[in-house]
């Protein structure tokens, strides 16, 4: 039995564009976090110039792509197409305390992520808003209960009384990315806003997105305890 031709040339593109160190510390910066390009320059200590011609190489074949802020629209992110690189060598695991998700409302997204991330992971995890509503969204509490989560309905919360120095930090709304300030220990997920549509398919969009990103990292974050 042979591969289908198309299969066959669209994996040689994903490994000649991996044939390059500098692209393998873009696409390792991006399995655990979205980033803008002006992010990834300071990530990967690259020059604008050159990380443009690398993540045209990357595009090209497939392996990233790019999609345009909800918040500051001038600004994009890059995300790594994760069924492009299957059995990719993923970075070493890092040893974290907690992991707080956080959007602007603390209504959907960040309630979901907290709720699947327990179901993968020994990592305590929390979740909060940068401006709290008083209820979770009926979306997400529906979207949660169709896939077997429970979701407390008034368990919102604000990051200053959640988030502490030691967590690491997963922003899952662009809004909540772009008005936190950066830190060693933050990282973003550009999820689109599923309460903007206000559909089933859009949370469930979501909550895919969200489960998918959760299935890749959680093996990568392990409690302290774990590396002693």
């Amino acid at each position: 039995m042979f591969l289908e031709s198309d299969s066959v040339e669209r994996r040689a593109r994903v490994h000649a564009a991996l044939g390059d160190p500098a692209r393998l510390r873009i696409v390792d910066a991006l399995t655990v976090a979205d980033a803008s390009p002006q992010e990834l320059e300071r990530l990967v200590g690259m020059p604008s110039n050159q990380l443009a011609h690398h993540l045209k190489s990357l595009t090209d074949a497939g392996v990233v792509t790019r999609s345009r802020s909800e918040g500051d629209r001038r600004r994009t992110y890059v995300r790594l197409v994760p069924e492009a690189m299957p059995g990719l060598q993923v970075p070493p695991r890092v040893a974290v305390t907690r992991v707080v998700f956080v959007c602007t409302r603390n209504t959907a997204r960040s309630q979901l992520a907290a709720a699947l991330w327990h179901e993968h992971s020994a990592v305590p995890a929390a979740s909060a808003g940068t401006s709290p509503a008083t209820r979770v969204h009926p979306g997400a509490v529906a979207v949660a209960r169709r896939h077997g989560l429970r979701l407390p309905p008034g368990s919102t919360a604000h990051v200053s009384d959640v988030v502490d120095a030691d967590d690491l930090v997963i922003a899952v709304c662009d809004n909540a990315h772009e008005s936190m300030a950066s830190g060693a220990r933050r990282w973003h997920w550009s999820v689109p806003d599923p309460v903007a549509k206000d559909t089933d398919d859009a949370f469930e969009d979501a909550f895919a997105d969200i489960s998918q990103r959760i299935s890749q990292v959680a093996p990568l974050l392990v409690t302290a305890s774990e590396t002693s």
